[in-house]
């Protein structure tokens, strides 16, 4: 077989191939025999139809299956081989034929491939960075809440935001008298914190062991079934018909008592490293600017994409070819609406040409322990979302080869350490332009890009 390719233009080429009998005959040849042994055909029984009759049936179409499959096979070589970067599938000509009674074939193919341009990414090209300034009032606020997290519970004297409220259930009447064989719960227990109305939950807030107060069970959770059924103790069938008022008597307060500092929190929170106030305070301090790296290198991915993105300028690409591709692979676009669509998904492709150009250039390559560590640290913020924060490094282990063991969570890992390392290696090539800015203001950097 003899393969050709031409550059139409910068981003549409030809593959001329022509087929000859040689490459396809041997094939036919045996696709044909093994019909023989299988197929019967009147008068004959399988295996003993004559060769002659089953060419003559089937041989046609079994050349034309063949072709078909050996063309497309050398044509995905030929790519691989010559390393084109080709943008959607082959197109085949409208003038390409597989003619019954012909011996030799050529056919044509038009294919998109990626234009060639520069990316810049050395210390002449300057993006931003934003360092989130960290203050007291956000490591008092920190500590608020891990002093929180590893308080522990104890009965109060009046019901605060924390509280859990243990007493008597009892349904009313509309006029707020009791109602006859309503529904009672002796030992009902409620958390106001988690009502999802204000309203509901003020009722409880400064209440006292002996009070009793009218609330309206249904309106703390929007009349959930599930979470209705929990707090009345009925099936959920059942609990949908009681959504009056009822009446808590406070038997029970059970409020959080944040943790005081000591050594004891101190180790807990933060482990031996830690010994006293001050440097916990700069453990918490250290730990807002761990957390804000992220939301930090994340804003320095949009604002480099634009800078790297401004500076490769407009882009050719095959647009009618990629068009016809995408039509072809999603069931939701058409002729008529693709254009509409298409404009998205062309800066999507351009973005992924130059991630892949920046890669090469920057030498990023991602290897399994890059994948190990970026599962861990998924592992380690799905801990520290249930208040673990010092989980052991064999239990984060352990979870991480778990999630990389599940072929979409690898992909997804995969794609993130891929941009994790791209955009790490980008802040190494490039001039940063460091700016220190509020909580405050690095929000509204956001919210400019939504308003524009």
């Amino acid at each position: 077989m003899k393969i050709d390719y031409s550059k139409v233009n910068d981003v549409i080429g030809e593959i001329t191939m022509v087929v000859e009998e040689s490459d396809y005959a041997e094939k036919v040849k045996k696709q044909l025999k093994e019909i023989g042994k299988k197929h019967a055909e009147p008068g004959f029984r399988p295996g003993k139809v004559p060769a002659g009759l089953i060419a003559k049936k089937y041989g046609n179409a079994v050349k034309y299956d063949e072709i078909n499959k050996l063309v497309g096979d050398a044509i995905f070589n030929y790519i691989k081989e010559n390393e084109l970067n080709v943008l959607g599938n082959p197109v085949p000509d409208k003038a390409n034929a597989i003619n019954e009674d012909a011996k030799e074939f050529t056919l044509k193919f038009t294919v998109g491939v990626a234009p060639d341009f520069e990316v810049k990414a050395d210390k002449d090209v300057t993006i931003p960075y934003y360092n989130i300034q960290v203050t007291d009032e956000m490591v008092d606020t920190q500590d608020k809440n891990l002093r929180q997290r590893f308080g522990k519970q104890q009965p109060g004297e009046e019901v605060d935001s924390t509280a859990l409220v243990k007493g008597v259930i009892t349904e009313l009447n509309e006029d707020g008298s009791v109602k006859e064989d309503g529904v009672v719960v002796e030992n009902g227990i409620v958390g106001p914190a988690y009502f999802k109305s204000e309203e509901q939950r003020n009722l409880f807030l400064g209440k006292k062991v002996g009070d009793s107060l009218v609330f309206n069970p249904a309106e703390t959770c929007e009349a959930n079934p599930t979470e209705l059924s929990s707090m009345l103790n009925l099936p959920k069938e059942e609990a949908e018909n009681h959504k009056g008022n009822f009446r808590f008597d406070i038997k029970e307060i059970i409020v959080l008592k944040p943790a005081e500092l000591g050594e004891e929190y101190y180790k807990e929170t933060f482990g031996d490293d830690v010994k006293d106030e001050a440097q916990y305070r700069d453990a918490v301090r250290k730990m807002i600017e761990t957390a804000l790296k992220g939301d930090q290198n994340y804003r320095f991915s949009i604002d480099a994409k634009d800078v790297i993105l401004s500076n490769v300028g407009q882009l050719q690409l095959p647009d009618e070819i990629l068009k016809e591709f995408l039509i072809a692979q999603n069931p939701a676009l058409n002729a008529e609406n693709i254009d509409g669509e298409y404009d998205g998904i062309r800066k999507q492709l351009i973005w992924d040409l130059t991630k892949d150009k920046l890669a090469k250039q920057l030498n990023v390559k991602v290897e399994e322990a890059d994948l190990l560590n970026t599962a861990r640290l998924f592992a380690r913020n799905q801990f520290a979302q249930y208040g673990m924060t010092n989980v052991p490094e064999d239990a984060l282990e352990h979870y991480a080869n778990e999630i990389l063991k599940d072929e979409k969570s690898r992909n997804s890992v995969y794609g993130q350490t891929q941009d994790l390392k791209l955009f790490e290696a980008l802040r190494e090539a490039v001039t940063l332009d460091n700016k220190e800015v509020s909580v405050d203001d690095f929000n509204k950097l956001f919210q400019v890009a939504e308003e524009a």
